[in-house]
């Protein structure tokens, strides 16, 4: 009951990431299932099974707040599912031992990707209103679905930052859009799991919490999407998952390392994490400042405008009301 609970609130946690940031439900997930020990495809297929419901939920939740453009769901969409599918064979089809080290890498370079990512950048902001083509699209959908299957994850870290940095759509949509096409590619994994592993090892109960936690979660993410700051959480989820897979990797037997460097590792890992998180926090101060004095000063350049304008409305000494000016005016005008 207790790993029940656990799983809950972990789906609950990563919906709320995921729909405000359009990445991490997966890549949160599958980090926690590893860490419980289970199989690497089967924590895939547990995570993208659940996927399903909590996809469709904050797709919905999207569309009724307006965050979804359909044209980019269907061009991204269709090709990730082909992608989702030939990734999900292709894990189904390794052994135990190579996967869980190949998957901790995929996860562990996903988590470095978000957490420089949200860490230095924040969500650009770029030339609005461009269309996104499917010649963009299509070969994106591609190699995110097939990351997504075999990492557990990557339909998010891959998709939204790629369409955010072309600056062509605002970001609560592309987070919106990106959130919505996910089903199209865990229905796809799903079925690429369920014809390479059958149910072997797939824990249907497991998944039942994670989409509980998920589809409460849902909802919420989709109202949140306006008002997280999605720099400092980026940094906190990135970092979270580099730390969780480095200790994956460091147990694992491609590096065997021994308590005295697995800790020594882990001091770096966690001192960086920090100065990522006050560089963010810092920096996200500083753009809330930068905006409300850009504000002050067109507030005050309009009220400037509109003192100079007030003298002129009645007239100043030697000069009537409009079309009434006199001639000594003239000169001071």
């Amino acid at each position: 009951m207790k790993t029940l609970i656990l799983l809950a609130l972990a789906g609950l946690g990563a919906q709320l990431v995921d729909g405000s940031l359009g990445m991490a439900y997966g890549v949160t997930s599958t980090t926690l299932l590893l860490a419980f020990g289970t199989n690497p495809a089967a924590a895939s297929a547990t995570v993208h099974l659940a996927e399903i419901g909590t996809t469709l939920a904050s797709g919905v939740a999207h569309w009724r707040f307006g965050n979804v453009d359909w044209r980019v769901v269907g061009r991204i969409g269709i090709p990730g599912a082909v992608g989702a599918f030939a990734g999900a064979t292709v894990l189904s089809s390794l052994s135990t031992d190579v996967a869980k080290p190949v998957m901790a890498l995929i996860l562990l370079g996903l988590g470095l990707y978000v957490l420089g990512r949200f860490t230095f950048l924040g969500l650009p902001a770029g030339n609005l209103g461009k269309p996104l083509r499917r010649r963009f699209l299509s070969p994106l959908g591609v190699v995110a679905g097939f990351l997504d299957a075999t990492g557990g994850g990557g339909w998010g870290p891959v998709g939204t930052p790629a369409i955010l940095a072309s600056g062509r759509l605002e970001p609560r949509k592309v987070i919106g859009s990106i959130d919505t096409s996910e089903f199209l590619v865990a229905v796809a994994a799903s079925l690429g799991f369920l014809l390479g592993l059958g149910s072997e090892g797939v824990d249907y109960t497991w998944a039942g919490a994670l989409l509980v936690g998920g589809l409460i979660a849902a909802p919420i993410a989709a109202w949140l999407v306006r008002h997280v700051p999605p720099r400092i959480l980026g940094s906190a989820v990135g970092g979270l998952i580099v730390l969780t897979n480095i200790r994956t990797l460091l147990r694992s037997d491609w590096v065997g390392a021994g308590d005295t460097a697995q800790w020594a590792v882990y001091g770096v890992v966690y001192a960086a994490w920090a100065g990522a998180l006050a560089y963010a926090f810092r920096e996200h101060r500083r753009t809330l400042a930068a905006a409300d004095g850009a504000a002050d000063r067109t507030e005050g350049t309009a009220g400037a405008r509109t003192a100079d304008a007030a003298p002129t409305a009645e007239g100043p000494a030697g000069v009537g009301t409009a079309g009434e000016r006199t001639p000594d005016a003239a000169p001071t005008a």
